[in-house]
């Protein structure tokens, strides 16, 4: 709060004019590195790491604040910066005529050191006078390379539209075009980072993982972006814990502490490398290695923490940086670069004093110093291995470069605009003798170009540019050398899956040395046939393994839900498939359907041969008083009874539904129909025997026939009627069996069949009742007590059938209807013919009318 204060007054103090800005911290500032030209560029580098306390609380004035902790490569972006600029200024196509300078600043890095270089810059200090004499042609800024410092910046320059580009910030915050108009940036913005480290995480299957973050705008939330990413792509994050280099010591023992208790084998660190080269020691301390690191840009590929003893809690690291390119000559522009005594250019005097262990300060000052030689000048940095000198990993140097250059095209295609073309009120350009920097700020939004190495360059609506990561890896060399290896690339334009692109023929190297990808995973993936059940209390990255319950499957490793499986099909024994359930219908071909279909075959021929029996002895007395002609209508129907099961075996189709119950039903009717007309024959024919009785007239073979077509198609109307509105249908019957499909027929209506069934139990219990009054009527061949007999089974068994049918599952169901049909047709085979078939072939004796008469003849007497 108290550096926001600050941020505020300074830029409040900025508003009221240049004097003002000048004298916000009493003292004057003098640029590590300066050169006139017609237009001037600004820089702002954190040239050294480690800032000294100051009073911050506005109540005194801090005073100069001092820095040291060198940082060479620090110095290689303003070299780089000035390498550009002067490629720009011998270059005949790009702003030609036009002269660029640059003056670079030290942020150390401290947001109050920041926002005082940005107001030297926002003003041109004259050096002779101690008072700011004009407004500064600073028209664009370079920099800085730590967020929390390039906010202080594009803060200070916001409200003055003046273009801020970094080539380091990646705070997502920065992206706000509220709050940072004025902000462009080379490299991408940590809302990408973000969501490619969460990707990063997923794509090495770690679903178990610890988070350390800096305590700082870059920190919290380039961390907080992540959090969620890795949330929709089901990573788990055990702890998350904030650092910053100012923390006590207490708090850093006290993460050590909660990495040691974990359970978690990677941690994910969204950190600036100066806050984590704490931690990292203090894990070396106490001995814990062994963890898989993965980092953010902001520390993975920084030199400064990359030593040898880093590297024994850090081996194998991987993390994104910026791809590294080769600027060509920019090696030999910094190896022989000098340094100047000249106040307000004297960046390198540090670095050259410390490499070559000599003083450029005056005679004098170095005789004080004693031990300390003058340096001659004629020293030269290709002689030396310097950190300076060392463009091998210049990911970060191409981002200025970029930086550098999109300013320049910004400034040509102001020069180059042509009145009435402009893109400024009435098509007019920007006054070349007076250039303000909102319409540089206007031509930023417009750059468009591309690099000698080929790389495009533009800025989205937000001053972003696009993601693209080189995935590096922490490996050592024989001299104990810490290399950032190359084992990848990230691409966000490209498809989800398609992203991540591995080098051939490139080794990465784990924690620990190993050569394998390490697991970091709460708890063990579910096989295939199982699904996640998670605990309550636990991350969803923790949970327990159950089996899928029967019908249902998974064949993919953790799955969070069995899905079930169709409706014709079960799940295998392993869960992790669907099967096609067993197909059951009554067949020819297995042993219950062939012994059916012999007994129908025999009953069917049972009944044809005692048709032929009777048809041979049709002049017989037995044959002729029994109604003959309603004998062999019955054993014709008799015949088509013992055939109907026929159409009951077998797949069930459409026709075969609709076949076997209109089928079963009329035969039946027509059956009992002969049965009740033969009964009602016997009944008659008593009382024709009577005195004056003539009953007979009104009951003779003509009224029989027209009797039994009466009820027969009374039967028939109602098929008729069942298979018009709702017939029979085949009918996949999966309710019974979980493990198979019954094909069975459908009744359409109920109420149809159980029309056509009850229909036959009527005339059934009729037959019956008629009989039953008929059985002891007089003959020695009284036909109405076989007939008796045959309907009091054939009641018995359709009575049994109902509660048979309903609860038999599957093809017994239609065993037991075959079985009722044939059981009742051969109850009226047997009871009816059987005896007379007995004197027709054993007892011909007994086939005389007078023997037949003879009891009536008795009882007369």
């Amino acid at each position: 709060m108290l550096q926001i204060a600050n941020l505020l007054l300074l830029t409040l103090l900025a508003v009221k004019g240049g004097e003002a800005m000048c004298q916000t911290y009493g003292t004057k500032e003098l640029s590590q590195f300066s050169k006139e030209g017609d237009i001037n560029i600004g820089g702002i580098f954190s040239f050294h790491q480690n800032p000294v306390s100051v009073n911050a609380s506005l109540q005194v004035n801090p005073g100069t604040i001092l820095c040291d902790g060198l940082d060479p490569g620090e110095l290689q972006y303003a070299y780089t910066m000035m390498f550009a600029i002067q490629e720009i200024n011998n270059s005949s196509e790009l702003l030609p005529g036009v002269t660029l300078g640059y003056r670079i600043f030290d942020s150390c890095p401290s947001i109050p050191l920041s926002i005082r270089e940005s107001l030297n810059l926002m003003n041109r200090y004259d050096s002779r006078e101690d008072s700011c004499s004009k407004l500064s042609n600073v028209l664009a800024v370079v920099g800085d390379t730590t967020s929390t410092s390039t906010i202080g910046i594009a803060r200070t320059m916001g409200p003055f539209h003046i273009p801020v580009i970094s080539h380091s910030a990646t705070c997502a915050c920065l992206s706000n075009r509220r709050d940072y108009p004025s902000f462009f940036r080379t490299i991408p913005s940590d809302i990408y980072q973000s969501k490619a480290l969460a990707k990063l995480v997923k794509y090495f299957g770690w679903t178990w993982v610890g988070a350390i973050r800096t305590n700082s705008d870059y920190g919290n939330g380039g961390m907080a972006t992540f959090l969620e990413a890795a949330e929709r792509e089901g990573v788990c994050v055990e702890y998350s814990l904030a650092i910053y280099r100012t923390d006590p010591r207490t708090w850093f023992l006290e993460v050590v502490e909660i990495i040691k208790k974990s359970t978690s084998k990677v941690i994910v660190a969204f950190a600036d490398g100066t806050d984590l080269d704490i931690l990292i020691k203090e894990l070396h301390a106490q001995n814990v290695t062994g963890l898989q690191w993965v980092g953010s840009e902001g520390w993975i590929t920084y030199r400064y923490i990359a030593s040898p003893v880093n590297y024994a809690v850090v081996q194998g690291a991987v993390g994104f940086a910026a791809i590294n390119a080769h600027i060509p000559g920019l090696q030999d522009f910094l190896a022989n670069s000098k340094p100047s005594t000249t106040p307000g250019d004297q960046g390198l005097v540090e670095l050259w004093e410390t490499v070559f262990r000599c003083t450029l300060t005056p005679q004098a000052e170095t005789q004080a110093q004693g031990s300390v030689a003058a340096c001659t000048g004629k020293e030269s940095l290709w002689d030396m291995n310097t950190r300076f000198t060392d463009v091998a990993d210049a990911s970060l140097l191409n981002n200025v470069y970029k930086a550098t250059y999109a300013v320049a095209h910004a400034l040509h295609m102001l020069f180059t605009c042509k009145d009435g073309e402009g893109p400024f009120e009435n098509n007019t350009c920007a006054d070349k003798q007076n250039l303000q920097p909102w319409k540089v700020l206007h031509y930023l939004t417009q750059v468009n170009f591309t690099t000698k190495i080929g790389e495009k360059v533009f800025f989205d609506e937000f001053g972003d540019c696009v993601a693209h990561y080189a995935l590096v890896n922490w490996q050592m060399d024989d001299t104990g050398y810490v290399l950032f290896e190359t084992i990848g690339y990230y691409d966000s334009s490209q498809p989800e899956g398609l992203q991540f692109i591995m080098k051939d023929g490139v080794r990465a190297i784990w924690a620990g040395e190993n050569l394998e990808v390490p697991r970091s995973v709460c708890s063990e993936s579910c096989s295939p046939g199982t699904r996640q059940a998670f605990v309550k209390g636990k991350p969803i990255c923790c949970f327990d393994c159950i089996t899928c319950a029967d019908g249902e499957f998974s064949n993919s490793t953790n799955a969070v839900k069995c899905d079930k499986c169709p409706p014709e099909y079960k799940s295998n024994e392993e869960r992790n498939n669907c099967d096609s359930k067993a197909i059951e219908f009554l067949t020819f071909r297995e042993l219950m359907g062939i012994l059916l279909v012999t007994f129908s075959i025999f009953g069917a021929c049972l009944a044809m041969t005692i048709a032929m029996i009777f048809f041979h002895y049709r002049q017989t007395a037995i044959v002729r008083m029994n109604n003959s002609e309603l004998s062999f209508l019955l054993l014709f129907s008799l015949t088509l009874c013992f055939l109907c099961p026929l159409t009951f075996i077998g797949r069930p189709s459409e026709w075969s539904c609709m076949l076997r119950h209109t089928a079963f039903g009329i035969t039946f009717v027509l059956c009992i129909s002969c049965v009740l007309g033969k009964t009602i024959v016997v009944l008659m024919a008593f009382r024709a025997t009577l005195p004056g009785s003539n009953v007979m007239k009104w009951f003779g073979p003509t009224q029989q026939k027209i009797s039994v077509l009466a009820f027969t198609l009374i039967q028939v109307l109602i098929c008729i009627l069942w298979l018009t509105i709702n017939p029979p249908f085949p009918y996949k019957n999966m309710k019974h069996y979980k493990e198979k499909i019954i094909l069975e027929c459908a009744f359409g209506s109920h109420v149809g069949f159980w029309a056509v069934l009850g229909y036959i139990g009527l005339l059934a219990v009729l037959s019956f009742v008629l009989a039953f009054l008929a059985r002891k009527l007089p003959d020695n061949f009284n036909e109405a007590k076989f007939i008796t007999f045959s309907m009091l089974i054939f009641c018995a068994v359709w009575i049994t059938f109902i509660p048979a049918y309903v609860s038999s599952p599957g093809k017994f169901t239609v065993a037991v209807e075959i079985f009722a049909i044939l059981a009742s047709s051969y109850g009226m085979l047997f009871c009816i013919f059987l005896p007379k078939c007995y004197i027709l072939l054993l007892k011909p004796e007994n086939n005389t009318k007078k023997h037949l008469m003879g009891k009536v003849t008795l009882r007369a007497l």
